[in-house]
């Protein structure tokens, strides 16, 4: 790779373009002083992305553009080119020919383009390091910095023999690695964070998952109490009123019969004691006897549909009221509290000194009965406060229709009782006068009292009736509040085997006592709570769902730190390994150079290990304050560096410090000059650095350069006759008037054709 051209527009004192062609491997660079030579060089420095105005000797970027003479105007922005040879392809593009362009304006900015094209500072940056040059360093030599290398600290004169050594690319990996690392244990902490953050909600979701796996076995359950006792009490009720169907056909047959028989025995005993005014009078008061009896049965009946209406009323505000009173939080006056106290004081009244066990415990029992009279009636009247007045109205006005049947019903008693002993009356004296009707009477008598019988056995039939009706309501209103509560599931339940002949056998306080587990089923389900759990469900599964997700984010950024800290230590490895070989080899050089410049002598670098700085936590002396003693803590890693040991031949002098202004020139140039035969840039730009050198040196510097070329383009910036006679271009720079810097050329192989 070739340095082939340096294109400068506005760029400090080149007001006009100017191009310089570096076609031959040493190209000299001379001209007056002030005359903007050195700003070739800060071209060159500028162009390859060096931001350190200082080192160009400005302090903003605006001092970087032509500012303009009293006959040439200002320019507003500075623009330099450098464009190379690549047809070997030292540089990664597809290129014969690669050009950087850095453009600055007024207000500061940059640009950076490669071959035309935008660029970042980065890209230009990674393109000159893969080629090891940069900015600044051993291929950028300029005026008063030769000695830089030797004026350095151990640790900076490393990092300037790292990138001689073309170590940036594994800096600039390292680098890349460390703040990757940084990242990723960012990353680990705020992941770490935010699964701390969700750790509680994670909890308590887990929690009302248990209580809903809890509500779910429960209902499970409760559907297979529901189906089983369903199934029980429909086949139960479908039974029993099919029996009483039964039962109640053959007494009504028989009673339909007698009631046929009866009137005919009538009619036969009217006709026997036809003109009898008794006989009339008996069967007057037979009819208002059996007038009587119906309307008692109505009456009866009537008052047994209410007493049904009337528990099942009970029941369910029973009910009602157990379920209110188990609420804890029930409001009671400060008055009731004191009376309950004042109770308990008048107990405790007079027993002091008195050691009797008996009336003690007596005492205690009968405080602990107290406390529980007074919770249960506040329980009580918790639950009665919480019935509505139409609750009430409605048990009311069915206790008063009950009343009401009941006083028709002893009314129509006591009638019955008057037309019986009417008719026993009646009866006795026809009885006494009609002897020939006796046998009449008799049968129509036994009759009429199996029909009696017949009746009661019927009314008592209605009345199982009229309770299995009662029973089937409820079981409708079961069913009802069982799909509420469980679904519609649970009323199929056909899945359930039963036989009737094991229901109709059972003795029906197992159904009532299956009835009493599921309501404390019903009850449980309640305080688990059931609603919602979808969504508790849902929130759960998401919410672990992203913890899981957050635990493998963790573990692969576990994985990325440790492949990171691996290719850091092996980087590490790597740096300090190739660092090592190429201190080796450039002592080699600097020995010999050193030789060279000095006539003998030894000169060497060393690898040495830096102290590690410590830092107090305070300048102020606290030793005598208890606990206050100073603490010093260590800083940083064990670091190398880079020291320079030199040994001048004739001359007891050890050390860097020791040397003159002239010794340090020619040590430096040496130092520089084996660093650049080690790895060799493809160009170097020598500022001035022969300004210190006599001209028996001056040779010697001369040999040198002759030999740098052999492997690297030089650039050479200089006053010194004997330099210039080592390059084979020529430029001269000059300023006119106009304060505007221009060039001009001379190649000494072309001059020497033409003169021959």
């Amino acid at each position: 790779m070739r340095l082939k051209r340096l294109e400068i527009f506005g760029f400090k004192s080149f007001g006009r373009k100017v191009t310089l062609d570096f076609i031959s491997q040493i190209t000299a660079v001379v001209g007056p002083n002030g005359s903007g030579k050195s700003n070739v060089a800060e071209a060159i420095r500028f162009v390859l992305g060096e931001q350190s105005m200082k080192s160009m000797r400005g302090k903003r970027g605006e001092d970087m553009i032509f500012n303009g003479s009293q006959s040439a105007a200002r320019a507003n922005r500075a623009s330099v080119t450098i464009v190379f040879d690549n047809t070997k392809r030292e540089f990664p593009l597809d290129f014969d020919e690669v050009s950087m362009t850095r453009e600055v304006f007024r207000d500061g900015s940059n640009q950076y383009f490669i071959n035309g094209s935008t660029a970042r500072l980065r890209d230009i940056f990674e393109l000159l390091a893969s080629v090891h040059i940069g900015a600044s360093g051993h291929h950028m030599i300029s005026q008063g910095e030769a000695d830089r290398i030797l004026s350095a600290n151990p640790k900076e004169r490393r990092s300037m023999l790292e990138d001689a050594l073309g170590l940036k690319a594994y800096q600039y990996k390292r680098e890349e690695s460390e703040r990757r690392l940084t990242k990723t244990e960012e990353n680990m902490r705020e992941v770490e964070s935010l699964r701390r953050e969700i750790a509680p909600h994670l909890r308590f979701l887990k929690k009302q998952m248990e209580k809903m796996e809890e509500a779910k076995t429960l209902r499970d359950r409760l559907v297979g109490l529901y189906r089983e006792y369903l199934k029980r009490e429909e086949i139960y009720l479908t039974e029993s009123r099919a029996l009483l169907a039964g039962k109640l056909s053959e007494p009504a047959a028989k009673l339909a019969d007698l009631n046929i028989k009866i009137e005919h025995a009538r009619e036969q005993l009217a006709a026997e004691s036809a003109g009898d005014s008794m006989s009339h009078e008996l069967l007057a008061v037979e009819a208002k006897l059996r007038d009587a009896r119906t309307r008692r049965d109505g009456a009866a009946r009537a008052l047994g549909k209410v007493d049904g209406m009337i528990e099942f009323e009970e029941r369910r505000l029973k009910k009602r009221e157990e379920q209110l009173a188990r609420q804890e939080d029930i409001a009671m006056h400060l008055g009731e509290v004191e009376h309950v106290s004042r109770e308990l004081d008048a107990l405790f009244d007079g027993m002091e000194g008195n050691n009797e066990l008996d009336r003690w415990r007596w005492i205690a029992y009968r405080a602990r009965d107290l406390v529980r009279e007074f919770i249960g009636m506040k329980k009580q009247s918790a639950g009665q406060q919480a019935i509505t007045d139409e609750d009430r109205r409605e048990l009311e006005g069915l206790r008063a229709e009950r009343i009401v049947h009941e006083e028709e019903l002893h009314r129509i008693d006591a009638e019955y009782t008057i037309f019986e002993e009417s008719y026993a009356k009646v009866k006795s004296s026809i009885d006494a006068e009609k002897e020939r009707s006796r046998d009449t009477e008799r049968a129509l008598f036994s009759m009429m009292q199996e029909r009696g019988e017949l009746q009661h056995t019927v009314e008592r039939i209605h009345g199982d009736e009229e309770r299995i009706t009662r029973e089937t309501q409820r079981l409708d209103e079961e069913l009802s509040e069982a799909g509420v509560l469980l679904g519609r599931a649970v009323l199929d339940h056909s899945s359930v085997v039963v036989s009737i002949e094991e229901v109709m056998g059972e003795d029906r306080t197992r159904q009532e006592s299956r009835r009493r587990d599921i309501e404390r089923g019903k009850l449980r389900l309640e305080d688990l709570g059931g609603a919602g759990g979808d969504d508790v469900e849902k929130e759960f599964n998401e919410t672990l769902e992203r913890d899981a997700f957050l635990a493998r984010e963790t573990e692969d950024l576990i994985k990325t730190q440790e492949s990171l800290r691996a290719l850091i230590d092996e980087l590490n490895e790597k740096l300090n390994t190739e660092f090592r070989d190429g201190v080796s080899r450039i002592n080699k050089q600097f020995s010999d150079f050193f030789r060279l410049m000095f006539g003998g002598g030894v000169a060497e670098l060393m690898v040495v290990k830096i102290e590690k700085r410590r830092r107090k936590d305070t300048d102020i002396d606290l030793s005598d304050i208890p606990g206050g003693a100073v603490t010093d803590e260590e800083e940083g890693e064990d670091e190398e560096g880079v020291d320079v040991s030199v040994s001048l031949p004739h001359k007891k002098i050890k050390g860097l410090q020791m040397l003159s202004g002239g010794e340090r020139a020619l040590t430096s140039i040496a130092l520089l000059f084996a660093i650049s035969q080690v790895n060799p840039p493809p160009f170097m730009v020598l500022d001035e650095t022969d300004a210190a050198l006599d001209e028996a040196n001056s040779r010697k510097y001369g040999d040198m350069i002759e030999q740098l070329a052999r492997h690297s383009q030089l650039m050479v910036i200089t006053h010194n006759r004997e330099t210039m006679s080592r390059a084979t271009t020529l430029y001269g720079v000059t300023m006119g008037s106009d304060a505007v810097s221009k060039t001009l050329s001379i190649s000494f192989d072309e001059a020497a054709l033409t003169a021959k």
